[in-house]
């Protein structure tokens, strides 16, 4: 299938150094609140990319949670492949695209586990059922079909009728400390604006630099 036609043009007002904020966080917030003013779906959707040991990436779409100058965080399965690929290379990517409004934000960095309190107050303030749900199942293994996850489910639900329900070990949150930060604005004739902020290591001071697009 040829798809040399298929185009779109951006029109959208520019960026420029003077438009950004001097620290990413506070550049990538600004961003975020006009995704949301914006009524976009799922704006905290983000791309994840990890490495195997074999050294093959993968891809997959994890939902943004909080975010501050230490980085962005997500939960999870700890024993799933995305688990698996930081345990064993902490390196990854982050990629925000909100095309309605032309912004990309890509994310280069290290994630760690977040501590235990603090996956255990997110866990608290999720939908009893989605409390449930994460301990039905077991991320990224072989199942026959959805009866399984189902049969867990209600099994599960009257095991905790009327407790609260723990926190599994296997669960709980990733930090990305980021050490690069790109901001990618569409602009007429692919002279796309994109800034980078980056540093040699967590806690140095950031440099932005302009990039061609």
């Amino acid at each position: 299938m040829n798809l040399y036609k298929l185009r779109q043009e951006y029109t959208e007002k520019g960026l420029s150094f003077a438009q950004l904020q001097t620290d990413p966080t506070e550049q990538f917030a600004l961003w975020f609140k006009q995704a949301q003013a914006a009524q976009l779906l799922e704006p905290n959707a983000m791309s994840l990319s990890t490495v195997s040991p074999q050294g093959m990436p993968r891809l997959r779409t994890v939902l943004l949670k909080s975010f501050d100058r230490t980085g962005f965080v997500f939960f999870t399965n700890y024993t799933s492949i995305k688990a698996r690929h930081i345990a064993s290379n902490s390196a990854v990517a982050l990629h925000f695209l909100w095309l309605p409004l032309a912004r990309q934000v890509s994310i280069c960095g290290t994630a760690e586990r977040l501590e235990s309190d603090v996956s255990a107050h997110y866990f608290k303030s999720r939908p009893r059922a989605s409390q449930i749900g994460a301990w039905c199942s077991h991320q990224s293994r072989v199942i026959t079909d959805d009866s399984v996850l189902k049969e867990k489910m209600e099994q599960l639900q009257q095991q905790w009728q009327g407790q609260e329900i723990p926190v599994p070990p296997f669960w709980g949150g990733y930090r990305v400390s980021p050490l690069s930060i790109e901001f990618w604005q569409g602009r007429p004739n692919r002279l796309h604006d994109r800034f980078c902020y980056w540093r040699e290591q967590a806690g140095a001071p950031w440099k932005i630099e302009r990039l061609s697009p």
